[in-house]
Protein backbone atom coordinates (compact mmCIF):
# COMPACT_ATOMS: atom_id res chain seq x y z
CA UNK A 1 0.00 0.00 0.00
CA UNK A 2 1.20 3.61 -1.05
CA UNK A 3 -0.13 6.80 0.33
CA UNK A 4 0.14 10.37 -1.23
CA UNK A 5 -0.26 13.30 1.11
CA UNK A 6 -3.11 16.44 0.28
CA UNK A 7 -1.31 19.47 -0.79
CA UNK A 8 -3.24 21.00 2.17
CA UNK A 9 -4.30 19.51 4.97
CA UNK A 10 -8.48 19.61 6.49
CA UNK A 11 -10.70 17.39 8.32
CA UNK A 12 -10.63 14.27 7.31
CA UNK A 13 -12.52 11.52 10.32
CA UNK A 14 -15.25 10.55 8.86
CA UNK A 15 -17.87 9.41 8.99
CA UNK A 16 -19.38 11.53 11.98
CA UNK A 17 -22.44 11.67 13.58
CA UNK A 18 -25.36 13.84 11.84
CA UNK A 19 -27.34 15.17 14.46
CA UNK A 20 -30.51 17.38 15.09
CA UNK A 21 -29.61 20.10 17.55
CA UNK A 22 -32.61 21.82 18.54
CA UNK A 23 -32.62 25.17 20.33
CA UNK A 24 -34.69 28.28 21.54
CA UNK A 25 -34.39 32.08 21.82
CA UNK A 26 -35.43 34.32 24.30
CA UNK A 27 -38.46 34.90 21.79
CA UNK A 28 -40.02 31.62 22.72
CA UNK A 29 -39.46 29.97 18.99
CA UNK A 30 -37.90 26.98 18.51
CA UNK A 31 -35.23 25.83 15.85
CA UNK A 32 -33.47 22.68 14.39
CA UNK A 33 -29.76 23.22 13.34
CA UNK A 34 -28.10 19.83 11.89
CA UNK A 35 -24.55 19.53 13.20
CA UNK A 36 -21.57 16.98 12.25
CA UNK A 37 -18.85 19.06 14.46
CA UNK A 38 -20.63 17.05 17.94
CA UNK A 39 -19.49 14.41 20.09
CA UNK A 40 -18.73 13.00 23.28
CA UNK A 41 -16.07 14.66 25.58
CA UNK A 42 -16.43 13.81 29.03
CA UNK A 43 -17.60 10.20 30.86
CA UNK A 44 -18.15 11.59 34.25
CA UNK A 45 -20.11 13.61 34.25
CA UNK A 46 -21.22 13.13 31.29
CA UNK A 47 -20.33 15.76 28.68
CA UNK A 48 -20.89 16.75 24.92
CA UNK A 49 -20.16 19.55 22.69
CA UNK A 50 -20.82 21.22 19.48
CA UNK A 51 -19.18 23.48 17.22
CA UNK A 52 -21.29 25.80 15.38
CA UNK A 53 -20.27 29.19 13.21
CA UNK A 54 -21.13 32.82 14.68
CA UNK A 55 -23.18 33.34 11.61
CA UNK A 56 -25.55 30.69 12.37
CA UNK A 57 -29.34 31.92 13.19
CA UNK A 58 -29.02 29.03 15.74
CA UNK A 59 -25.50 30.37 17.16
CA UNK A 60 -27.15 33.48 19.16
CA UNK A 61 -30.39 31.13 20.49
CA UNK A 62 -27.88 28.37 21.98
CA UNK A 63 -25.32 31.09 23.56
CA UNK A 64 -28.46 33.11 24.95
CA UNK A 65 -30.45 30.91 26.22
CA UNK A 66 -27.47 28.67 27.59
CA UNK A 67 -28.73 24.96 26.07
CA UNK A 68 -29.54 22.76 23.34
CA UNK A 69 -31.05 19.47 22.58
CA UNK A 70 -28.59 16.82 20.40
CA UNK A 71 -31.54 14.90 18.97
CA UNK A 72 -30.24 11.36 16.98
CA UNK A 73 -31.85 11.05 13.52
CA UNK A 74 -32.92 7.67 12.01
CA UNK A 75 -33.14 6.98 8.31
CA UNK A 76 -36.58 8.57 8.40
CA UNK A 77 -35.73 11.53 9.38
CA UNK A 78 -32.24 11.49 6.79
CA UNK A 79 -34.63 13.90 4.51
CA UNK A 80 -35.26 16.24 7.77
CA UNK A 81 -31.62 15.90 8.94
CA UNK A 82 -30.44 17.58 5.71
CA UNK A 83 -33.33 20.10 5.35
CA UNK A 84 -32.13 21.76 8.79
CA UNK A 85 -28.96 21.80 7.69
CA UNK A 86 -29.31 23.74 4.05
CA UNK A 87 -31.76 26.31 5.47
CA UNK A 88 -32.06 29.57 8.01
CA UNK A 89 -34.53 29.35 10.63
CA UNK A 90 -34.76 33.21 9.91
CA UNK A 91 -36.68 31.89 6.99
CA UNK A 92 -38.72 28.92 7.98
CA UNK A 93 -40.08 27.43 10.92
CA UNK A 94 -37.96 24.12 10.12
CA UNK A 95 -40.49 22.31 12.47
CA UNK A 96 -43.16 22.89 10.19
CA UNK A 97 -41.60 22.55 7.17
CA UNK A 98 -40.49 18.88 8.22
CA UNK A 99 -43.66 18.00 10.04
CA UNK A 100 -41.94 17.45 13.38
CA UNK A 101 -43.12 18.32 16.89
CA UNK A 102 -41.42 20.15 19.56
CA UNK A 103 -41.53 18.32 23.02
CA UNK A 104 -41.33 19.68 26.44
CA UNK A 105 -37.86 19.11 27.73
CA UNK A 106 -37.19 17.69 31.57
CA UNK A 107 -34.49 19.97 32.55
CA UNK A 108 -33.74 23.10 29.76
CA UNK A 109 -35.98 25.20 28.39
CA UNK A 110 -34.57 24.44 24.60
CA UNK A 111 -37.71 21.38 23.13
CA UNK A 112 -36.96 18.22 22.44
CA UNK A 113 -37.74 16.82 18.68
CA UNK A 114 -40.49 14.29 19.58
CA UNK A 115 -40.11 12.24 16.46
CA UNK A 116 -36.10 11.17 17.04
CA UNK A 117 -35.50 7.90 18.73
CA UNK A 118 -33.09 9.39 21.08
CA UNK A 119 -32.81 13.24 22.55
CA UNK A 120 -29.99 14.26 24.60
CA UNK A 121 -30.57 17.40 26.72
CA UNK A 122 -27.34 19.45 27.09
CA UNK A 123 -26.39 22.55 29.58
CA UNK A 124 -23.62 24.78 28.79
CA UNK A 125 -20.68 25.29 30.54
CA UNK A 126 -18.02 26.59 28.29
CA UNK A 127 -18.15 28.19 24.81
CA UNK A 128 -14.71 28.21 22.89
CA UNK A 129 -13.95 30.36 19.88
CA UNK A 130 -11.61 28.02 17.65
CA UNK A 131 -12.07 30.14 14.09
CA UNK A 132 -15.02 29.22 12.02
CA UNK A 133 -16.64 27.42 14.59
CA UNK A 134 -17.15 28.14 18.62
CA UNK A 135 -17.19 25.21 20.74
CA UNK A 136 -20.18 24.74 22.84
CA UNK A 137 -18.99 22.58 25.73
CA UNK A 138 -22.19 21.30 27.35
CA UNK A 139 -23.10 19.38 30.81
CA UNK A 140 -25.43 16.03 29.88
CA UNK A 141 -28.36 16.94 32.36
CA UNK A 142 -31.42 14.48 30.31
CA UNK A 143 -31.90 11.73 28.14
CA UNK A 144 -34.62 10.43 26.33
CA UNK A 145 -35.42 7.15 24.24
CA UNK A 146 -37.92 6.07 22.13
CA UNK A 147 -39.86 3.35 24.26
CA UNK A 148 -40.05 0.97 20.98
CA UNK A 149 -36.89 0.10 21.28
CA UNK A 150 -36.73 -1.16 25.23
CA UNK A 151 -36.92 -4.56 25.86
CA UNK A 152 -38.66 -6.59 28.94
CA UNK A 153 -35.23 -6.22 30.49
CA UNK A 154 -35.14 -2.97 30.27
CA UNK A 155 -32.54 -2.63 27.93
CA UNK A 156 -32.21 -0.23 24.85
CA UNK A 157 -31.42 -1.37 21.80
CA UNK A 158 -29.85 1.22 19.57
CA UNK A 159 -28.52 -1.45 16.85
CA UNK A 160 -32.49 -1.65 16.07
CA UNK A 161 -32.90 1.73 15.30
CA UNK A 162 -31.27 2.41 11.27
CA UNK A 163 -29.19 5.16 12.83
CA UNK A 164 -27.63 7.91 10.01
CA UNK A 165 -23.60 8.90 9.75
CA UNK A 166 -22.41 11.40 7.74
CA UNK A 167 -19.28 10.88 5.25
CA UNK A 168 -17.41 13.71 3.39
CA UNK A 169 -20.99 15.23 2.14
CA UNK A 170 -22.74 11.64 2.07
CA UNK A 171 -25.35 10.34 4.92
CA UNK A 172 -25.55 6.76 5.20
CA UNK A 173 -27.57 4.41 7.07
CA UNK A 174 -24.80 2.30 10.01
CA UNK A 175 -24.61 -1.41 8.56
CA UNK A 176 -22.85 -4.61 10.26
CA UNK A 177 -22.25 -5.22 13.05
CA UNK A 178 -18.13 -6.42 13.19
CA UNK A 179 -18.00 -7.16 16.93
CA UNK A 180 -18.82 -5.64 20.18
CA UNK A 181 -16.36 -3.79 22.93
CA UNK A 182 -13.62 -6.74 23.62
CA UNK A 183 -14.19 -8.98 21.35
CA UNK A 184 -10.36 -8.48 20.14
CA UNK A 185 -8.83 -9.58 23.62
CA UNK A 186 -12.35 -12.31 24.72
CA UNK A 187 -11.45 -15.59 24.79
CA UNK A 188 -12.61 -17.89 22.12
CA UNK A 189 -15.11 -20.41 22.96
CA UNK A 190 -15.51 -23.84 21.67
CA UNK A 191 -17.82 -22.89 19.41
CA UNK A 192 -16.30 -19.75 17.72
CA UNK A 193 -13.02 -22.22 17.50
CA UNK A 194 -15.32 -25.33 16.31
CA UNK A 195 -18.22 -23.42 14.62
CA UNK A 196 -20.72 -26.35 13.08
CA UNK A 197 -23.19 -26.02 10.04
CA UNK A 198 -25.72 -27.58 12.58
CA UNK A 199 -26.26 -24.59 14.71
CA UNK A 200 -29.15 -22.75 14.65
CA UNK A 201 -29.26 -19.44 13.55
CA UNK A 202 -29.81 -16.72 16.58
CA UNK A 203 -33.27 -15.34 16.97
CA UNK A 204 -33.78 -11.76 16.50
CA UNK A 205 -33.97 -9.81 19.34
CA UNK A 206 -37.19 -9.50 20.76
CA UNK A 207 -37.51 -5.88 21.48
CA UNK A 208 -41.17 -3.74 22.58
CA UNK A 209 -41.09 -3.20 18.94
CA UNK A 210 -40.86 -6.50 17.13
CA UNK A 211 -43.49 -7.93 20.14
CA UNK A 212 -46.06 -5.66 18.86
CA UNK A 213 -45.46 -5.63 15.32
CA UNK A 214 -46.05 -9.77 16.19
CA UNK A 215 -49.82 -8.65 17.95
CA UNK A 216 -50.01 -6.35 15.02
CA UNK A 217 -52.70 -8.29 12.74
CA UNK A 218 -52.11 -6.04 9.87
CA UNK A 219 -48.43 -6.54 10.41
CA UNK A 220 -48.77 -10.42 10.64
CA UNK A 221 -51.33 -10.00 6.82
CA UNK A 222 -48.33 -7.62 5.40
CA UNK A 223 -45.71 -9.85 6.56
CA UNK A 224 -47.41 -13.19 4.72
CA UNK A 225 -48.22 -11.21 1.18
CA UNK A 226 -44.52 -10.30 1.13
CA UNK A 227 -43.32 -13.46 1.78
CA UNK A 228 -45.70 -15.41 -1.20
CA UNK A 229 -44.29 -12.35 -3.02
CA UNK A 230 -40.39 -13.75 -2.16
CA UNK A 231 -41.50 -17.20 -3.54
CA UNK A 232 -42.92 -15.92 -6.44
CA UNK A 233 -39.98 -13.92 -7.48
CA UNK A 234 -37.61 -17.20 -6.53
CA UNK A 235 -39.91 -19.37 -8.60
CA UNK A 236 -40.03 -16.99 -11.51
CA UNK A 237 -35.86 -16.46 -11.26
CA UNK A 238 -35.24 -20.17 -11.29
CA UNK A 239 -37.27 -20.57 -14.16
CA UNK A 240 -35.23 -17.59 -16.11
CA UNK A 241 -31.69 -19.28 -14.99
CA UNK A 242 -32.58 -22.60 -15.78
CA UNK A 243 -33.29 -21.09 -19.53
CA UNK A 244 -29.94 -19.33 -19.44
CA UNK A 245 -28.29 -22.05 -18.35
CA UNK A 246 -29.22 -24.57 -21.06
CA UNK A 247 -26.63 -25.79 -22.75
CA UNK A 248 -26.32 -25.57 -26.54
CA UNK A 249 -26.72 -27.43 -29.55
CA UNK A 250 -24.28 -30.38 -29.81
CA UNK A 251 -22.27 -29.14 -26.54
CA UNK A 252 -23.20 -33.19 -24.39
CA UNK A 253 -20.76 -32.08 -21.36
CA UNK A 254 -22.74 -30.33 -18.39
CA UNK A 255 -19.46 -29.18 -16.96
CA UNK A 256 -17.77 -26.44 -19.79
CA UNK A 257 -16.56 -22.92 -18.18
CA UNK A 258 -15.71 -20.48 -20.04
CA UNK A 259 -12.70 -18.92 -19.17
Amino acid sequence: MSKIQFPKPGNFIYPVPAVMVSCQGTDGKPNIITIAWTGTICSDPPMAYISVRKERHSYEMIKESGCFVINLPDKALAHACDYCGCTSGRKVDKFKECHLTPAKSSVISAPMIEEAPVSIECKVTQVLPLGTHDMFLAEVVAVHVDDRYMDDKNAFHMDDIGMIAYEHGTYRELGDKLGTFGFAVRKKTAKDKNPSSKDKKSKPLQTAKNAKQKKDPSFAKANSEKSKKDKASKKALSGKNAIKEKPKKGNRTSNNKKH
